[in-house]
């Protein structure tokens, strides 16, 4: 791990860090927060990002944040599916694509020529070690934070084999401190996945038992033969598909990850969008997830304009 020496002193003003976390598709209300936050004359100083999360902000470092925005809100499915090369070595996805694409229209720069600081988290696959990256292309550093175990095929950086950062710090408030910030605001895109999940289940197992109940004896003979008219499966044949179960089994981890972290090191104020609804894969509904990063801000400005003082009171908080 690299050590970030903090620039901050007592005689400069407070420096706001944002800290976004991983999220897959979920990310995109990232967007909404930073529009929102935008809308209070609210803009950081610093940035860090885990996977969708340093995908954003990579975009706010380099100065391309409204292009990114208005690119995501075009997204389709079957534009989303043009950018999935697919591969068997490593992950489903190679990604080169998408980061081509990432580069060629928004980070296209180096670390060194960003005009505010920005670094994301990746993990060492071999070591499990958290690793953060500061040097080099900020496009590279990107795909290497998103490599999502399983979808996207790891990254190899200085003999290092890297996959996304959301195994170790999936909300990096960490990170963002080490590099001089005094308020952290972070924004954890998974609060209520896990739960939505199983009360998704529980609703569909309960809908299949009313069924059971309702059928005719018509449509039990048929039932019997195998012509069973169209009925819902069963609640044992419900059985989620394999991107679906390795998606909840790594929302579950990280959301476990990120209360730890966040227990020992807790930003000053959270933002907790509740896009539990959004597929991990579900990039073309970016509406939705906008609409809700900016309404999660709405629930928790009175605690943000606390934690930043009068300076964003006044207005005087420039970035």
């Amino acid at each position: 791990m690299h050590e970030i020496s903090p620039t901050s002193s007592t005689d400069s003003p407070l420096r706001v860090g944002l800290a976004l976390g991983s999220g897959a598709a979920r990310g995109w209300a990232h967007i909404g927060v930073l529009r929102a936050l935008r809308a209070e004359g609210i803009e950081p100083d610093i940035i860090a990002g885990c996977s969708i999360g340093a995908f954003i902000g990579a975009a706010v470092a380099t100065g391309n944040f409204d292009k990114l925005g208005q690119w995501v809100e075009k997204l389709t499915w079957q534009s989303v599916v043009s950018f999935l090369d697919v591969s068997f070595r490593g992950g489903l996805i190679k990604g080169d694509k998408i980061i081509q694409h990432f580069e060629r229209e928004f980070v296209d720069i180096d670390f060194a020529a960003l005009k505010m600081p920005f670094a994301c988290v990746a993990t060492e696959l071999q070591t499990g070690r958290e690793v953060w990256l500061r040097e080099g292309s900020v496009a590279r550093a990107v795909r290497a934070s998103i490599a999502l175990p399983g979808l996207f095929a790891p990254v190899i950086e200085r003999g290092r084999l890297l996959v996304d950062g959301g195994l170790v710090n999936p909300v990096p408030v960490s990170l963002c401190r080490a590099m001089g910030a005094d308020i952290v605001v972070a924004v954890d895109l998974g609060s209520d996945t896990v739960g939505r999940a199983r009360r998704r289940l529980r609703r569909e197992i309960k809908d299949v038992a009313e069924e059971e109940a309702e059928k005719s004896w018509a449509d039990r003979l048929l039932e019997r033969f195998g012509l069973d008219n169209g009925h819902r499966q069963a609640p044992e044949q419900m059985l989620p598909s394999m991107l679906d179960v390795l998606a909840t089994s790594i929302n579950i981890m990280q959301v476990r990850i990120a209360r730890s972290r966040m227990a020992g090191d807790p930003a000053d104020v959270s933002i907790y969008p509740r896009v539990g609804q959004v597929g991990p894969m579900d990039y073309h509904r970016a509406a939705e997830a906008i609409a809700e990063g900016e309404a999660a801000v709405e629930r928790v400005m009175p605690a943000i304009r606390y934690a930043l003082g009068r300076e964003v009171e006044e207005g005087h908080h420039d970035a």
